[in-house]
């Protein structure tokens, strides 16, 4: 048997098929979400669902869905789309990365600060949206894109949210799995990995959060943590109550355990800040060039250490949006683009280090997901220095969509347990 995850990112969509016994992949294909629609707006970061529906059922169409065992969903979090009566989009994706929850609202408050979460939170979006009349009057429900993805492959008319993808939304108390404001909008809850219908006769699971999929699909032991660089970057590890630190996140898992999180907004993004800063100096130079890494990572190979510190809260925080990042301590010999390009990666992992220390844990061992990390040396490296030891990169890259997999196992009842779906996760040597 096989069976189909599909997961819905910010910049790319993929679906691998996977061996339903040994968790081998058979087959994986990642193609580009082009669905971004330009906008005037500033803080304005919208997707196209239509175009984002057409690009995964090619991918299902690739991956022979319709003879799958099962199939799971994941996808970015905390973004929303509107859905009518009848379970068509009633808008466009309104992403993570939208900012307009962080205007003012009254009282020198914004309107996430008000609400109680924080912009690009799918309520405090909602928020404004509601005061601010921008939401059509044929919208019935709200749910996240991979919701919406498993309502149209069933056709479904009212959206199932995991509690992994509910609490991304933002005021869900996380001890009752229950959302904390009065909203006609919200979808239906449920804390199980379950099927949520049928698409040509296969199951289909309930989607779940990217992060807590990325783990899913990552972590065959569950003391170890989740180290995951992509365009933003999170260090995850699973706990028995609720953690409360500074920059941690406390997220649902499953109904019984929680998946704490600490999450950096610029990640690696900060990286290819500094590499497109290096590009355009080349280009205007008249040395033309589509990639500068390959020109990093040769000035990297044999820099281990560098006296600037790299602070890459470029994008601000969670809690202070307003925050930039910074580089201190250059001297006249470290005013060098090596020197710059370490302490950018070193500023990176130091970033989530903090956020891990801040909750009292040290590692026990490491896993490290995503292309960020997958393709440069030096990153691991750093990781591996900082955090004490050893680091495990899973086999297959497409950690979200192998998670969204093994969820499917359990909705489909080929493993009775989500921690009996992860021991089919094979690391590199």
């Amino acid at each position: 048997m096989k069976v189909i995850g599909i997961d819905i990112g910010t910049t790319g969509i993929c679906g691998v098929c996977a061996d339903s016994e040994s968790g081998e992949i058979l087959k994986s294909v990642s193609l580009p979400n082009e669905s971004f629609v330009k906008t005037e707006v500033e803080f304005e970061r919208i997707q196209d669902t239509a175009v984002i529906m057409n690009t995964v059922s090619c991918i299902l169409d690739s991956l022979d869905a319709v003879n799958a065992s099962a199939i799971g969903f994941s996808g970015q979090m905390h973004g929303i789309v509107y859905t009518d009566s009848d379970g068509n989009a009633v808008s466009p994706l309104y992403t993570w990365q939208d900012a307009r929850a962080n205007a003012e609202y009254k009282d020198g408050k914004s309107y996430a600060q008000t609400l109680g979460c924080f912009a690009g939170y799918g309520l405090a979006t909602d928020f404004y949206n509601d005061e601010n009349g921008l939401i059509s009057e044929n919208a019935a429900y709200l749910c996240t894109i991979a919701d919406y993805a498993v309502m149209q492959l069933c056709g479904n008319k009212k959206p199932v949210c995991h509690i992994t993808n509910a609490a991304s939304l933002g005021c869900f108390d996380i001890l009752n799995n229950r959302f904390t404001v009065n909203n006609p909008r919200l979808p239906e809850v449920t804390s199980e990995f379950k099927c949520c219908g049928y698409y040509n006769g296969v199951p289909v699971c309930v989607a779940i959060g990217d992060n807590q999929a990325s783990f899913i699909g990552s972590v065959s032991d569950t003391e170890n943590a989740l180290l995951n660089v992509g365009t933003g970057a999170q260090i995850s590890w699973l706990s028995e109550t609720p953690v409360t630190a500074e920059s941690v996140e406390t997220r649902p898992f499953d109904g019984a355990r929680y998946l704490a999180a600490g999450c950096s907004l610029c990640g690696g993004r900060a990286y290819a800040m500094f590499e497109k800063f290096c590009r355009e100096i080349a280009n205007a130079a008249g040395a033309q060039t589509d990639s500068f890494y390959p020109v990093l990572n040769k000035m990297l190979e044999n820099k281990t250490s560098s006296e600037i510190t790299g602070d890459c809260r470029f994008c601000g925080t969670r809690n202070n949006p307003d925050l930039r990042g910074s580089y201190s301590g250059i001297s006249e010999n470290s005013f060098t683009p090596a020197d710059f390009a370490f302490a950018t990666l070193d500023g990176m992992v130091q970033e989530l280090h903090d956020m891990f220390s801040a909750a009292d844990k040290k590692a026990s061992g490491l896993v490290c997901s995503g292309n960020g990390i997958r393709k440069n040396s030096v990153l691991r490296r750093i990781v591996a220095e900082k955090f004490g030891c050893e680091i495990k990169i899973p086999f297959y890259e497409e950690e979200a969509a192998c998670g969204a997999a093994f969820s499917a196992l359990v909705a489909g009842g080929v493993c009775k347990t989500i921690d009996e779906a992860c021991t089919k996760i094979r690391y590199k040597d």
